[in-house]
């Protein structure tokens, strides 16, 4: 026993750490792609896009750069020995698949490497963004996995709740991610309606195909860039009114206090920092807390998860 509660504890160590450094690659991904982009740029907003007008040019990040391959180089020999360490001598589940899933997603990021040079391709950048995100989440996972508390299925009513709030914030992110990968910021410059639009119209829907190629940022205005914006927030309120509800019912019970009121915290500040971002015309280090503050809402609300199934075993 003594053995298997120190691998359990060591696998912990491992996934967390895993953690910090996909954290910061998110951190540090965001920086290059949104300056690489022209967010905050001197003549803004006339300067933003304009590496779609031509063949793609090698960016310079200097330090940012190195600190980026020096993270995601770590995070992936750490994330080899996390396998190693959940697989032998025997598999430990479900952490074991989790850190094969995690590692999987890291190969396929890298495959992807050569092709995410081109910004005119919204889907490799979209890919890359929901990937960095998503690496966040499996290694927090792991984390959570190493705590051997029963979990169950039914955690009633809350719970149903939760997974409608967890879908809602889910399209929410994959929203988010697409309208910066297609370069849509600009599109949409007021609060809380789209300038002047309420809703996005037929023809913006068109804004959500998957294989277009840009060859220049929608303009201010634009119906699919109003479409993104739109849906974006509208989903956003959806999400923020489930997960409330649902972390005010859990703020009830001891075993889910702690991890209600982060969502809950969490919550409200991301979605603080949306607004902020929109009113200060897309400050460049708001945006980037915005999507880094996306990759620990999403961790927190997977704890909330954990912890409420855990709570429907005991019961």
């Amino acid at each position: 026993m003594n053995s298997a509660d120190g691998r359990l504890r060591q696998i912990r160590v491992i996934a967390q750490c895993v953690t910090g450094l996909t954290l910061m690659v998110v951190l540090v991904s965001a920086c290059m792609r949104l300056e690489g982009a022209g967010l905050g740029c001197a003549d803004w907003p006339e300067c933003y896009a304009q590496v779609l007008s031509s063949e793609p040019l090698a960016l310079h990040f200097g330090i940012v750069r190195i600190l980026h391959r020096i993270g995601a180089s770590s995070s992936l020999l750490l994330a080899c020995f996390l396998v190693w360490r959940c697989l032998r001598p025997y598999p430990i589940q479900p952490a074991a698949l989790q850190a094969l899933l995690l590692l999987m997603l890291m190969l396929l990021l890298a495959i992807l490497g050569p092709w995410s040079s081109d910004p005119r391709l919204p889907l490799v950048g979209f890919l890359n963004i929901m990937g960095g995100l998503l690496l966040v989440n499996l290694s927090w996972r792991v984390v959570l996995s190493t705590d051997t508390t029963p979990e169950s299925e039914n955690a009633g009513r809350a719970g149903i709740l939760l997974r409608l709030g967890v879908a809602s914030l889910s399209l929410t992110v994959m929203l988010g991610a697409w309208m910066g990968a297609s370069y849509a910021a600009v599109a949409c410059s007021t609060l809380p309606d789209c300038n002047g639009v309420w809703w996005p119209s037929a023809k913006g829907w068109a804004a959500l195909n998957p294989w277009i190629r840009l060859t220049a940022a929608p303009l201010p205005g634009d119906a699919g860039g109003v479409a993104l914006h739109l849906l974006h927030r509208y989903l956003a309120l959806a999400a923020v009114l489930l997960l409330g509800m649902t972390c005010l019912r859990s703020l009830r019970n001891a075993a889910t206090r702690v991890s209600a009121l982060a969502v809950l915290a969490l919550l409200f500040f991301e979605f603080g920092l949306g607004g902020a971002s929109v009113s200060s015309g897309l400050n460049l280090w708001l945006v980037v807390s915005h999507g880094v503050c996306t990759a620990v809402l999403l961790a927190a609300v997977i704890t909330l998860q954990r912890r409420q199934r855990s709570v429907a075993t005991m019961q």
